[in-house]
C-alpha cells in the first residue's frame, strides 16, 4: 500500500503517514526499523505493510516507494 509521509521524530523514530484517502496513521519504530531507513521527510512517498483494516489498521513496515 502506498501513502504520504505526515510527520516523523528522529530521536523516537515513529511518525505519521497519511493514506491515499488523507486518513492518518501512526507508526511506531518498530515499523521504521523494518523499513532500514536512516530518515523521512514529510511528503515523501513511501510504501507501508500493515495489519488489520480502517481504525484498526496497525503498520508494521514502512519504505521508501520504488518504482
Amino acid at each position: 500500500m502506498q501513502a504520504t509521509s505526515y510527520t516523523y521524530d528522529p530521536e523516537t523514530r515513529t511518525g505519521s503517514v497519511l493514506l491515499d484517502d488523507g486518513t492518518p496513521v501512526e507508526f511506531d519504530a518498530p515499523a521504521f526499523d523494518a523499513g532500514g531507513l536512516l530518515l523521512l521527510r514529510p511528503g515523501q512517498r513511501v510504501r507501508i505493510e500493515g495489519e488489520g483494516a480502517g481504525a484498526t489498521l496497525r503498520i508494521t513496515l514502512v519504505t521508501l516507494q520504488t518504482f
